[in-house]
């Protein structure tokens, strides 16, 4: 059986979000479907929805509200929700998304209202390859799955991560035309720590602290093996896992099936767009930079190698690029005088600087070029530290990428208040456009979005046998030659997010055009890659879409 039963008639139609197309079908449909009497008289246009819908969402009173308005589109009819996303898609993806998301996922128990994904608990071990023959979709392209331990700044959310993978997956679809029949949410339920939500009577996971590591690596283990067993061609994306168990996953899984850690690795890519960009601005080489993070985590530690790849195609030994890098962790400045036991992420830029414990002296120290956020720790780029960026640096950039909005370390104004409008800012949330003196500033959002879901559409058009860092630093690329001088002239790092769908087919296409030159591609080069991957992103129009193909 497909996701879609071709034959369902009658109510069945109406219930299933696949098929469902409202007042949109036509006199014809209505009468082949078993649908006369079920609906009002009035036949109307799927426009016509879009802007009932538009409407309503625009009535809701909070951001929240309009997400599960938004959610509730989705439950009825997938094609108009996902219409719905695509025409305002820098409207509705940070409700979707970042910093929505976050709100929703600390609520999630209490909102929840309908099945969406697959969750596996820690119980089931020894079940799992009977759980995956549970989901009805006979094609899965492409997997987000999480534990929930680090839901973006927020913690341990324990199941009620799950708004994270579901969010992350419209995203694919929206932004880069993954049919979203072949998508798949996953939580891995192994307890949590969050004591609120083990005494919340409407929490939705398993009652118990997390599980030991011998426990949760065998079940990951036979998750894998499940999933790869049914889609022997699937994608798998590790999402907001907590540090030490991203790495490990990483190390375990990259070389041996196609997987990526999206913190780790696509973060990585769409910061690196930003330096990119920043250089076209400066003018400059980016193995000329020096680079603070304030933050040693996956997130940090990800883009700093990422950052260093880059670097060394310029011409710049690894280990000179290394020594550009510098991060800046819970108890100060990373550095080799430091006389606690290091995280090994953290051991490639322990160099040997001074001990500094407060950020502004690690800024005085090293006078770094640019400055890196992805603490989650907000207000921690002061108006001291930007003041001294700007003292140091005709143009510093300043990088706020914490998320959601609450968690960032400064906002736009004050980056450009406090540089005296010098600064070249990115943030991992979004900000109004900022007026300092005389100047209209365009901060855009270092999103995630930009990059990660035309990285799943390149891997999983080529079927892509593995997805090494070089992936990331083809769609950097890619997308950092997007960025127009008008883009530039205005403050703006990166493209409006309002091009997603035309970013998306440049940026797959490029990831694909690398799995085929490294040998990544288990399908024939065609002739014209990028019209290719174009034809193959699902439209909300399709007629596969209800088809199930």
């Amino acid at each position: 059986m497909s996701t879609c039963e071709k034959k369902e008639k009658g109510v069945g139609v109406l219930r299933n979000p696949w098929l469902n197309r409202g007042l949109a079908f036509s006199e014809q449909q209505r009468d082949a479907l078993g649908l006369r009497g079920l609906l009002p008289a009035a036949v109307s246009t799927r426009d016509q929805q879009v802007e009932r819908w538009k409407a309503l969402i625009a009535q809701q009173p909070t951001p929240l509200m309009k997400y599960i308005t938004l959610d509730t589109a989705r439950m009825i009819d997938e094609a108009l929700y996902f219409q719905l996303v695509m025409e305002n898609v820098e409207e509705y993806m940070p409700l979707i998304y970042t910093p929505t998301v976050g709100e929703a996922c600390q609520k999630f128990g209490h909102i929840y209202r309908a099945h969406r994904g697959l969750y596996i608990c820690a119980e089931d071990r020894g079940h799992v390859r009977d759980i995956v023959a549970n989901v009805p979709n006979q094609k899965v392209d492409i997997i987000v799955v999480t534990d929930g331990q680090r839901i973006l700044g927020l913690g341990d959310l324990g199941a009620c991560g799950m708004g994270i993978p579901i969010g992350k997956l419209a995203l694919y679809t929206a932004c880069a035309g993954v049919n979203p029949q072949h998508t798949l949410p996953v939580t891995l339920d192994v307890g949590t720590n969050n004591e609120e939500f083990l005494k919340d009577p409407l929490y939705i996971g398993q009652r118990h602290k997390r599980v030991d590591d011998e426990t949760y690596y065998a079940l990951i283990e036979e998750f894998v093996a499940a999933v790869r067993e049914r889609w022997p061609n699937v994608l798998i994306q590790f999402e907001d896992f907590q540090n030490t168990h991203a790495f490990k996953l990483l190390d375990i899984w990259r070389d041996r099936v196609p997987c990526f850690n999206d913190d780790i690795q696509g973060t990585a890519s769409v910061v690196v767009t930003g330096f990119y960009s920043a250089m076209r601005v400066k003018k400059e080489k980016l193995s000329d930079q020096k680079i603070l993070f304030l933050g040693a985590g996956s997130a940090a530690t990800g883009i700093a190698h990422l950052i260093a790849d880059a670097m060394v195609e310029e011409g710049t030994s690894r280990e000179e690029a290394l020594s550009k890098i510098a991060l800046f962790d819970s108890k100060g400045l990373v550095t080799s005088r430091r006389t606690d036991k290091l995280a090994d992420n953290k051991l490639p830029f322990a160099h040997d600087y001074e001990v500094c414990t407060s950020f502004a002296d690690a800024v005085r120290h090293l006078k770094p070029t640019a400055i890196v956020g992805v603490s989650a720790q907000p207000k921690t780029f002061s108006e001291e530290v930007i003041s001294l960026m700007a003292q140091y640096n005709k143009q510093p950039i300043i990088f706020a990428l914490s998320n959601p909005t609450s968690k960032a370390e400064c906002t736009a104004e004050e980056a450009y208040k406090f540089s005296n409008g010098t600064a070249l800012f990115a943030s991992g949330s979004p900000f109004d456009p900022v007026e300092f003196e005389g100047k209209t500033f365009v901060p855009r959002q270092g999103n995630n979005s930009y990059v990660f879901p035309a990285i799943g559409m390149g891997c999983i058009y080529t079927h892509a046998k593995s997805v090494p860092n070089g992936v990331f630093l083809a769609a950097a690329k890619s997308l950092a030659d997007q960025v127009s001088e008008e883009d530039l002239g205005k403050g703006a790092l990166y493209p409006p997010l309002s091009e997603i769908r035309e970013l998306s087919v440049a940026i797959a296409a490029a990831v694909a055009e690398y799995c085929f030159e490294h040998g990544l591609a288990q399908i024939e080069r065609p002739a014209d890659l990028k019209a290719a991957v174009r034809e193959a992103m699902w439209q909300p129009s399709d007629p596969k879409f209800a088809a199930g193909e």
